[in-house]
């Protein structure tokens, strides 16, 4: 950059620090400034000159970065009193550059080297709150923010980024309450992001703006593990506490973080001297990266000690602002949480003075309440009761739980004020640009068909491989998935050579393998790889061999059309003077793997990736199954199986942000626990993780719009939105879905039996009134079906006797039944209501069939019927419940006429099937204590009979989003 350059982007940068709050006529900040640089600058004070250099500018030039900057701010304000037009708009920006006075063209020039950012913004479910959080209310306090802004910066987040963090945490901040309002209230919110996002960012932002507004204590609950507990500590340490405030005068060789690569490199937050000398406030870090809370001597050191006004409360702004904050990072444990409680009891200023933020990372474990409120002697579980009585005893804490999977959490009772529910806002933040998440390994919805598929515009055959063989001996998929890193290592380092990066660009370069939760499997697994990694002979003719064809075959065509500006070698010929270089810093100290679990037996390493450049095979389980990140991952095998959406989307430690090297990203995952079956498919699990994922934001930030200044929909109102896509992968493990019901169940193609018929006479009566006349209009003679599964398997036949219904006849029939619970049919009867409306187009007719038994014996007359109907015996088994009330045998018929079967070789029941038929079973029971006089009269009246039905709806009738549940939330204080 020339002389002139410089001066010029320095006469910018002065004119644009005076428009920190609103844009300003450009031309006259310019020709002030320009008084003050000397005679050079003024033939660059005017916007002829700031034209001319935009014409011809790069949208990386000086220049253009520091307009940029400021632009972006301007796009994003929100609130501002010089706005009047939505943020993120070409409407703003006309607006920026007619206050800025600029022409036509200038203003079309700078559009273009900074285009109008279009990035998604937080999606906001709240009830009504009065603003307080306002430029103005935190004018001239503000120390924090702007610091881990600087920090954000420095290490490469682009303009659009920092601003879209500074929204999204302006949303979560302005819906706490004011720390220095009078009146105590307490706030309890949840932030939803994605796996491996960027939550912390959006928390230590939180943290900041916090404490800058006034927050005096901040609670982080860092996760169950102390490898998490510690790497939240390190992250807040560095990025917003600082050297100052974590020396507190002593050397820098005392400091917990002195062994710390980073420490010494200078990387740690630094803020010229102690904040409270600078004119900001300290923060006291009450927990360090090694030492999780202990008890006190003296319970915590006494607020009151920091009062400049003794005889004025804490939350009084004269004394809030003066005195110090304080930070811990505490794990999600009974006993530490215990001495947190004992020592805040000891502080003599009044709990209630103290406004307290309580961050709740990872917040749907361990927090929520699992305990079954239907039992009498139901207590809360550990941690959930200590998080509630630290809300008890401080009236001021604002509780804010962050996780990727909420749904445990909207699962919460409403009504239980003690509990976390997020009654106040559920934010939900948008998906960070460079994120690779699930979407990102899947062709959700792709318009493409299967058929022409490629690397370059499938997801899947880019990125996932099958674990094919799960009993192979051999090891072949392992075998390949270790080629597979060894590749993916080697082409890091030849972008390192070609690219010109620096060692510390590719610190990390590791592979998770993922198969079980129980330490023993760990070690048997990691002799397995240790000796598959020994006989891979990487160094050998035989090994590059191998090497070469898993590289012409998958590396390079992936890389070819998705590596984009990053350097990748057209032959592996390029490629092997890397290979030997890799297999070294994998395996130059003789251990290629580290185990990371809860055995403490030596010698097993330790994932460190703070203290270490790590290039290693890491096996694991639920240690590495949430919230902690690991570094540098490129190759997954994972084939590890859980039986909800929470859990199995949180083992996705695959998602995250892959800078230089997404296009080498390789997961190999299980589909199916056989060989050659769809029993376990882990990759159709995590596609319908995504999409229950998706279908709740959507919703979110569908209700999420005002209307006549109020919400559409309040947190409470959010768990109807909850849907489950596969239906044998819950939302969230069984213990946290106590208090949901199921509002919908979509059932297509499924044998659907309710249960739960009334056991009084005259709801009984009723319910046979009600299908008596259908059985009166089915055939007298009967109708042989059946269904061959295989040919070895034997033979399901039953005769019955048919007839057909209309679907608003068979909708009219259902409305009008009784149950013991309506709960248990609504949510059958609900998806029925939707596929019966025509507009739906996806039901015809009911086929309706009366299984009649072979022998005619059990056989009478019901009610007043004009014919015998073979009749079942059946008893309640659960309560006032049936367990099963249909024949197995009569079952696959009649999947085969809804379309749920292929077909089964039986000609009357092929020529019965239609795609937009249903079918209708009616089972007469008669219970034991009927039975003998049904016996000997052949008559059953019609209240001692339970006229049961099931049905199969057409294997065509599914929802376009592929929905099969909706859950929604009990709310204890509704009744």
């Amino acid at each position: 950059m020339t002389n002139i350059d410089a001066l010029r982007v320095n006469l910018h940068r002065s004119a644009l620090a005076g428009m920190v709050r609103r844009p300003k006529d450009l031309r006259r900040a310019l020709a002030y400034h320009a008084e003050d640089e000397g005679s050079e600058a003024a033939p660059l004070a005017n916007e002829e000159d700031f034209r001319s250099v935009l014409r011809a500018a790069a949208s990386t030039d000086p220049l253009v970065e520091l307009w940029r900057k400021q632009l972006t701010q301007w796009d994003y304000a929100e609130s501002a009193d010089w706005a009047g037009k939505a943020p993120r708009t070409d409407e703003r920006r006309d607006e920026i550059g007619a206050l800025l006075g600029l022409s036509a063209e200038t203003a079309a020039l700078l559009t273009a080297l900074i285009p109008v950012p279009r990035a998604s913004s937080a999606v906001v479910i709240s009830d009504a709150f009065t603003p307080w959080y306002t430029p103005q209310s935190v004018r001239g306090r503000s120390w924090y923010w702007p610091a881990y802004r600087r920090v954000l910066q420095d290490k490469g987040w682009s303009p659009e980024a920092v601003a879209g963090l500074d929204q999204a945490t302006d949303r979560v901040v302005e819906r706490l309450a004011d720390p220095a309002a009078p009146t105590a209230y307490q706030s309890k919110g949840l932030v939803v992001g994605h796996v491996q996002s960027g939550k912390t960012a959006n928390f230590t932002g939180v943290v900041a703006k916090a404490m800058d507004a006034g927050y005096r204590l901040v609670i982080v609950l860092g996760g169950t593990l102390n490898l998490l507990r510690a790497q939240t500590q390190r992250r807040l340490d560095m990025e917003l506490v600082g050297r100052e405030n974590i020396l507190r005068g002593a050397g820098a060789d005392e400091s917990d973080y002195a062994d710390d690569p980073a420490w010494a490199r200078g990387d740690f937050l630094a803020h010229g001297g102690m904040p409270s000398a600078l004119g900001g406030f300290d923060i006291i870090r009450m927990t360090t990266r090694d030492r999780d809370y202990r008890s006190l001597l003296q319970g915590i050191v006494a607020l009151e000690a920091e009062k400049q006004e003794p005889a004025l409360p804490l939350n009084d702004p004269r004394n809030l602002h003066r005195s110090h904050a304080r930070l811990m990072v505490v794990k999600k444990n009974k006993s530490v949480l215990g001495k947190l409680v004992k020592d805040l009891r000891k502080i003599k200023t009044p709990l209630s003075e103290i406004p307290v933020l309580i961050i709740d990372d990872e917040s749907d474990e361990a927090s929520v309440n699992t305990a079954n409120p239907r039992r009498a002697d139901a207590n809360r579980t550990a941690i959930n009761d200590k998080i509630s009585e630290l809300l008890r005893m401080l009236p001021r804490a604002q509780y804010v739980g962050y996780t990727a999977t909420p749904f445990a959490n909207v699962f919460i009772d409403p009504s239980d004020s003690e509990d976390i529910f997020p009654k106040d806002f559920i934010v939900a933040l948008p998906r960070p640009a460079g994120y690779m998440g699930v979407q990102d390994f899947h062709d959700l919805d792709s318009p493409v068909a299967p058929e022409d598929r490629t690397v370059a515009n499938s997801n899947e055959l880019a990125h996932v491989r099958d674990i094919r063989l799960i009993d192979d001996e051999d090891c072949t998929d392992l075998r390949e998935a270790l080629d597979m890193f060894v590749l993916t290592a080697a082409v890091k380092l030849y972008r390192m050579d070609h690219d010109d990066l620096d060692d510390h660009f590719y610190r990390h370069h590791t592979m998770l393998v993922h198969e079980s939760v129980r330490t023993k499997d760990h070690h048997e697994l990691r002799e397995l790889i240790d000796r598959l990694w020994a006989e891979s002979r990487y160094y050998s003719a035989v090994g590059h061999e191998r090497l070469r064809k898993l590289f012409d075959a998958d590396i390079a065509p992936v890389s070819r059309v998705r590596a984009g500006s990053w350097s990748t070698p057209e032959h592996y010929d390029d490629l092997a003077p890397y290979v030997g270089v890799a297999v070294m810093r994998v395996s130059g100290d003789g251990e290629p793997t580290i185990v990371v679990n809860g055995d403490t037996e030596k010698g097993y390493g330790e994932a460190d990736f703070d203290r270490r450049s790590l290039w290693k095979i890491i096996i694991g389980g639920q240690k590495l199954a949430r919230g902690f990140t690991v570094e540098g991952l490129t190759v997954t095998y994972y084939r590890r199986r859980a039986n909800n959406a929470s859990t199995l989307m949180q083992m996705g430690r695959w998602f995250g942000f892959r800078e230089g090297y997404r296009d080498l990203v390789r997961l190999y995952v299980g589909r199916g626990e056989k060989a050659g079956t769809k029993e376990v498919d882990l990759y159709e699990a995590f596609e319908a993780i995504c999409r229950d994922e998706e279908s709740f934001r959507t919703q979110l930030a569908q209700y999420s719009t005002w209307v006549d200044g109020r919400p559409q929909v309040t947190p409470a109102g959010v768990p109807p939105l909850v849907a489950q896509h596969l239906p044998w992968l819950r939302p969230t493990s069984k213990n946290k879905m106590y208090n949901t019901r199921v509002v919908e169940l979509a059932s297509a193609g499924k044998w659907e039996e309710p249960t739960a018929y009334p056991t009084e006479s005259v709801d009984l009566a009723h319910n046979t009134g009600l299908w008596l006349p259908v059985l009166e209009s089915l055939d007298s003679a009967t109708t042989s079906f059946s269904y061959h599964y295989d040919a070895e398997e034997q033979e399901r036949s039953f005769d019955a006797r048919t007839g057909r219904l209309e679907p608003e006849r068979f909708l009219e029939l259902a409305d009008s039944m009784r149950w013991t619970t309506d709960q248990q049919f609504a949510p059958l009867l609900r998806y029925l209501h939707k596929i019966s409306a025509p507009s739906a187009g996806m039901l015809d007719d009911w086929l309706v069939l009366a299984p009649q038994h072979a022998t005619g014996k059990r056989a009478a007359l019901i009610g007043d019927a004009s014919r015998t109907y073979s009749w079942f015996a059946r008893d309640r088994r659960r309560g006032a419940a049936f367990g099963a009330v249909s024949e197995p045998r009569h079952r696959a018929a009649a999947l085969r006429i809804a379309g749920a079967l292929p077909a089964g070789g039986n000609r009357t029941t092929e020529a019965l099937v239609r795609a937009r038929r249903g079918v209708v079973a009616l089972y007469p029971v008669v219970e034991s204590r009927h039975r003998e006089a049904v016996e000997r009269t052949g008559r059953v009246a019609a209240e001692k009979v339970v006229l049961a039905f099931s049905f199969v709806a057409p294997a065509a009738a599914r929802s376009s989003d592929g929905k099969v549940v909706w859950f929604t939330t009990v709310d204890s204080g509704k009744g």
